[in-house]
């Protein structure tokens, strides 16, 4: 008979683009998971299952698997890096015992590496380090091994936690050591992980005795047996048709019944009989069960201590489309199916937020990327509706309003210092460290508010010619300070409804950048381009060339236009300023002013002068 001795729950963690997704798709490998014919021994990122996951080349939401070692159980959860989906490490790390925190041997420890390993040690978690990427030539592994030090020191609850195991690795060759090796390209595998794993991570703390209870940490769906409620069984016996009591947040108990208990194996799960204490399994035929809700035996309904998640720092509207084009290419579009699907995303986006704003939606979320992933989620089922700019949220300390403020890391190579400066300078930013690299660019650390991120990260991204990496992370909250002083140019915008021309799109093109092209059909109000001055300007984009019965050489010449810009998402979402909106379709994306009739735009404008 299997027991809780043999079960080991690590979670993998890490700044993003580390090797933590790597890692994983080796220990899936390496374990014999696979049959050698399989299509998964081909690929790689194999937990990164979701479109945008792979499109983006990031883990958004946490996944489940588990291995078997010898005699262990070894269950791995994959959290996300980015800090913007820091809500799904917060949950799932409640299901370990452990965690492997993986370091890039050139970048060292960033700003996620600090939030996710302070998380594990709050909870008390076990920690294993793993230097990644030794092979890189930029390496520095003395230096990243003080730094890791360093951040220990600074992150521990009791003395305990400063004494962790460092093991080295490739990961993309599914290499790990012990010590450091004098030849990385030395035939070796994963086995030093696995079995620091085994020996380094201690066993499930939980009680195989007493009656049944489990945290919800996550959910999943299916269309055949709905909805899986997920968690570790932290007491007792997980057993099929078991009843049980489920312990909501608000103290209510109601009465269901396990209809099925599945553990994980691989990518899947597999249907159990029952699930000691310790594992990590889905129950189904608890319809009502939300994360953070307990699950527990009838005849002793205790109730685990709720998940904590950070509160959210930026919200969005979001609401009804009321463009002249509604309802033309999206299957969703009134409020009401906006909300429902809204409050389904509730039930498994812990950091969301959600709260009607008229006959739209405030949509909360942990940053731009939290809330962009959301949109384009929503767009891609078919849902059209229009966003707003974002906005920080801010909480009230006593009579004082506070606003959120990050730490942000910005590495650049010297020559962008100046364009750096003067950005960050123009939006409140603190200047607390700076220090030459290794790799001869320069990383600095600011404070900032919330607000002045807003954008910045495509202004620089095109500022540096795409060299700029910078990273940010929650850092608390200060008064709330002056309104930052807007950076953009004016917007052109569409002064008549109908197809842009080539010939007024080459005319419009000398005024400033455009974001369409031609053939586009447009209406009064919308934003086609960005102006070379600070004011709106209208135009006519729909005008055509008028014929005459004079020929000459060059007039029926073909038009030469400058490829106009198509903007994405997220900087769409950039682009948009308080009076300004974004239409949001399956097939589209179109910049409007709030207001698209230019003479209640124009006395709209001067009230807001007069306030």
């Amino acid at each position: 008979m299997r027991d809780s001795s043999h079960i080991r729950n690590v979670a993998i963690i890490a700044h993003v683009d580390h090797g933590k997704t790597t890692i994983v798709d080796g220990l899936l490998k390496q374990s014999n998971t696979f049959r050698s014919n399989q299509a998964e021994m081909e690929q790689s990122l194999i937990m990164d299952t979701g479109e945008q996951e792979r499109e983006r080349g990031i883990t958004i939401t946490a996944k489940l698997t588990s291995v078997y070692y010898g005699d262990y159980k070894i269950s791995i959860i994959d959290t996300p890096g980015h800090a913007d989906f820091s809500g799904e490490v917060e949950r799932t790390l409640n299901m370990a015992d452990g965690v492997l925190l993986i370091v890039d041997a050139q970048e060292g420890p960033m700003p996620q590496t600090k939030f996710v390993l302070l998380k594990a040690l709050e909870l008390g978690l076990q920690p294993v380090v793993i230097i990644n990427k030794i092979d890189k030539p930029a390496r520095r592994i003395n230096e990243v091994n003080d730094e890791i030090a360093d951040l220990f020191l600074e992150l521990a609850i009791d003395e305990s936690q400063l004494h962790y195991p460092v093991y080295y690795a490739i990961g993309r060759n599914g290499k790990a050591w012990l010590e450091l090796p004098d030849n990385p390209n030395e035939h070796t595998d994963f086995v030093p992980i696995f079995d620091a794993i085994v020996n380094d991570i201690p066993a499930p703390g939980v009680d195989s005795e007493g009656s049944f209870q489990l945290l919800v940490a996550a959910l999943q769906y299916d269309s055949y047996l709905g909805k899986y409620a997920v968690g570790r069984v932290t007491r007792g016996t997980a057993t099929k048709g078991l009843p049980v009591i489920l312990i909501k947040r608000d103290g209510e108990n109601i009465n269901s019944r396990i209809d099925k208990v599945f553990c994980y194996r691989g990518l899947n799960r597999e249907e159990v009989d029952s699930a000691i204490a310790g594992d990590i399994v889905a129950l189904t035929g608890i319809p009502d069960a939300h994360i953070g809700e307990t699950i527990t035996d009838m005849d002793n309904p205790e109730a685990l201590p709720v998940i904590d998640i950070d509160a959210p720092t930026i919200s969005i509207y979001l609401g009804p489309n009321t463009s002249p084009m509604k309802g033309r290419e999206g299957q969703f579009n009134t409020s009401r199916q906006i909300g429902d699907r809204l409050k389904r995303e509730l039930e498994t986006n812990v950091s969301l937020r959600v709260e009607e704003d008229g006959f739209g939606y405030k949509v909360s979320g942990r940053g731009e990327l939290h809330l962009s992933v959301l949109i384009e989620t929503l767009r891609r089922e078919g849902f059209e509706f229009e966003v707003g700019r974002p906005e920080v949220v801010t909480i009230m300390d006593g009579s004082i309003r506070k606003e959120p403020i990050e730490e942000l890391i910005v590495e650049i190579p010297p020559e962008f210092m100046g364009v750096l400066s003067q950005e960050l300078g123009s939006r409140r930013a603190n200047l607390i460290k700076q220090e030459h690299t290794s790799s001869a660019t320069i990383r600095m650390t600011y404070i900032l508010p919330t607000r002045a991120l807003i954008g910045l990260r495509n202004l620089l991204l095109t500022n540096t010619k795409g060299t700029v990496i910078m990273n940010s992370l929650p850092y608390g909250y200060e008064p709330q300070g002056p309104k930052i002083q807007k950076t953009r140019n004016g917007a052109i915008v569409a002064s008549e409804a109908g197809v842009t021309t080539p010939y007024a799109l080459q005319m419009c093109e000398a005024r400033g950048e455009l974001f369409i092209g031609p053939g586009t059909r447009v209406y009064q109000g919308m934003i086609v381009g960005l102006h070379s001055r600070n004011n709106d300007l209208k135009m006519n984009v729909c005008k055509a060339k008028h014929l005459t019965n004079m020929r000459s050489s060059s007039s029926d010449g073909t038009v030469q236009l400058t490829p106009f810009t198509d903007l994405s998402l997220e900087q769409c979402i950039d682009f948009i300023e308080d009076d300004e909106l974004l239409e949001v379709t399956p097939k589209s994306l179109r910049l409007r002013k709030g207001i698209l009739d230019p003479g209640q735009r124009k006395r709209a404008a001067k009230s807001s002068n007069t306030d």
